[in-house]
């Protein structure tokens, strides 16, 4: 898809791969509705991109996993813009960690990082499908292709935020629907600087197995992707190697990376 004069929705974009994002397609032309929870992150990400291209981008403050909310995201896009073309599932948390995390924590991994898509899918889809056009981005990570050790709620909801993006390519991919998936590893992101963000140990198999990048880095490899249409969209490359030594022996890999974990917990201790 061509993304200049088109209509954009990123939610999570006030900073990080969000924010990347949201100027990255402003630059390419695109009119953008940068959305965050934080409402004032949300502006200056709107501001900064206004400051170059006059007209081009707003700021909503909203809840990506809430139904309602999204619904008035898609109202401010349509009565600024125009109808929705693209939308970025981006926003995402990095809550919990083993089997001590509570329901709580499992309710806000699986809102943020799964229901949030299947819930702007469901608003959007059918548009799409009339309009013979439409396209959805979901913001995974290679831990939804791998694993995340040190984070069962993180890893859990990727794999299915993967599951739910494959789906449906396949269910709307002929009635015009194109959907990516983004799955980066390491990105310099508050998700992996903040502390309360992922455990000490999950921040560290992230930033040990690969090079961090930039969340401009990550964008500019994103969009080229959505333009070539193209499903399954890894920033790092080695992912794909990973994930084929997952696929080709899966029981060598999981004694991997059990190694790989004791590893990491040896170096905490």
């Amino acid at each position: 898809m061509q993304i200049a004069q088109k209509v954009a929705i990123v939610t999570g974009g006030g900073g990080g791969i969000g924010g990347a994002l949201a100027e990255r397609l402003a630059a390419e032309g695109a009119r953008v509705v940068v959305s965050d929870l934080d409402d004032a992150s949300a502006q200056s990400v709107a501001d900064r991109i206004t400051a170059t291209s006059p007209g081009a981008a707003i700021a909503v403050g909203a809840d990506a996993s809430d139904t309602a909310q999204i619904e008035s995201l898609i109202s401010a896009a349509e009565s600024e813009f125009g109808p929705v073309d693209l939308y970025f599932a981006n926003a995402g948390v990095a809550a919990g960690s083993n089997l001590e995390s509570d329901e709580s924590v499992w309710d806000l991994a699986l809102d943020v990082n799964l229901r949030a898509h299947i819930r702007a899918a469901r608003l959007l889809v059918p548009g799409w499908v009339e309009r013979g056009e439409g396209y959805f981005v979901s913001t995974a990570s290679a831990a939804g292709l791998l694993t995340q050790i040190g984070s069962a709620p993180y890893s859990v909801t990727k794999h299915a935020a993967v599951g739910f993006a494959e789906w449906l390519s396949v269910t709307y991919g002929d009635q015009g629907v194109r959907v990516s998936c983004l799955c980066p590893m390491g990105v310099n992101t508050k998700l992996l600087t903040d502390d309360a963000a992922l455990s000490a140990t999950a921040a560290r198999a992230v930033t040990s197995a690969g090079t961090v990048l930039e969340p401009a880095e990550v964008a500019e490899c994103a969009l080229a992707a959505v333009e070539a249409e193209q499903f399954l969209i890894l920033p790092h490359p080695e992912v794909l190697e990973m994930y084929r030594h997952k696929g080709a022996d899966y029981d060598r890999w999981i004694r991997g990376m059990r190694r790989y974990q004791a590893a990491l917990l040896a170096q905490s201790s």
